[in-house]
């Protein structure tokens, strides 16, 4: 005969071994540290099954991570729910300064049961590949922005500074290739660092590449295509985004989406007095970079480019609406917040949140899907 009939069970996460706790059911529930186990599919469902055998009901739950999702789908897959938690949003004590594992499991058992929990979305694996691939494909770029920081730290050293306008041009690069270095060791030293910045620039190249032959076979490839009609958004910048955000139609309004992405302002208010600070840069920070580096192109007037015409053309007649839409509002709005003095990044920030309530408007049209739950 079963002792209680529900559980709530909590799993602090490791590399090698998981540390359980768990919360039985109803205000007075006993709440206990089983143990560990090993981070195995093996002890993981030796657990589950041993649990299960013993309550009627057993939910689970752990902190997403470094261990990634394959937890929550082994735990799935046996016929029980888990969720996976957002750890900036877990309330801890602003006193406890005592952190172990054990401790870990059991408050997270004890939030779990009381519901004070905050669930993240969690991809199928197909999702999370083409998320991988995204992401490798941003930490390239990254690479390449920090070896040709390399090169220009290298050159000011040595006093020598290119007076173009811009650099990384044609005409920058021809400048690169005429300096002369009195040194042996310093020329190698510049080569190098020139033929690291090309293998770089190789790399953002194929992963790009890999990106667009992938795109098609996606569940979001419809989605991608649809977004690829508004300014500023390419193939590349649609899919990054997607990837870290997953199916639109998740977010039930405009206002969630932007909550997410971390665009909206921060406030601490009290009584009568308001106040508002930056934004709070919750949720995504990825997804939030791509989109603020697809709003810079709305300081310009709005228009389609000989380029741009195929992509618009390509997006259903309700989403090109949209996309025009956007290039005609938010063009207005930077260019009223330009005249009252704001900071080019702060009208850019500010143009991002409402150029995420055209890509929720967006996804909507493509895909309108019923509402699911965070």
């Amino acid at each position: 005969m079963r002792d209680h009939s529900e559980a709530y069970v909590a799993i602090d996460t490791s590399k090698s071994r998981n540390s359980v706790a768990i919360a039985e059911g109803g205000r007075q529930g006993e709440v206990r540290f089983i143990g560990e186990v090993d981070n195995t599919p093996a002890a993981t469902s030796k657990l589950v099954k041993k649990l299960a055998a013993k309550y009627d009901r057993v939910v689970f739950c752990y902190e997403a991570g470094p261990t990634g999702y394959e937890l929550y789908r082994q735990i799935t897959g046996l016929g029980h729910d888990c969720t996976v938690v957002a750890p900036s949003l877990i309330p801890k004590k602003p006193g406890d300064r005592v952190k172990t594992n054990r401790r870990d499991a059991l408050a997270l058992a004890r939030q779990f049961r009381a519901g004070e929990l905050t669930a993240v979305w969690v991809p199928d694996p197909r999702h999370e590949a083409m998320r991988d691939l995204t992401r490798a494909r941003m930490a390239a770029v990254e690479d390449v922005r920090r070896k040709r920081q390399q090169i220009s730290a290298f050159l000011l050293r040595l006093g020598r500074s290119y007076a173009g306008v811009k650099t990384w041009t044609k005409a920058h690069l021809k400048w690169l290739a005429s300096q002369k270095l009195e040194h042996a060791e310093q020329r190698i030293a510049f080569e190098e660092m020139l033929l690291a910045v090309h293998q770089a620039q190789d790399r953002v190249a194929r992963l790009e590449m890999a990106i667009r032959a992938a795109v098609p076979d996606w569940s979001l490839a419809e989605v991608v295509v649809a977004l690829m009609a508004m300014r500023g958004i390419d193939m590349v910048s649609a899919t990054a985004f997607l990837a870290e955000i997953g199916d639109l139609s998740r977010f039930g309004t405009p206002r969630e989406l932007m909550a997410y992405l971390g665009l909206v302002p921060s406030e601490h208010s009290t009584g009568e007095t308001v106040r508002r600070g930056p934004i709070t840069k919750a949720g995504n920070r990825r997804a939030r970079r791509t989109l603020v580096e697809c709003a810079w192109s709305y300081r310009h007037p709005p228009r389609v480019g000989r380029k741009k015409q195929d992509k618009v053309a390509a997006a259903p007649r309700p989403v090109r609406e949209i996309a025009w839409k956007a290039q005609t509002r938010l063009y207005a709005r930077y260019r009223a917040l330009l005249r009252r003095g704001k900071l080019k990044t702060v009208i850019v920030t500010a143009i991002a949140r409402e150029l995420a309530g055209f890509i929720w408007a967006i996804g909507r049209e493509v895909v309108p899907a019923p509402v699911l739950a965070r």
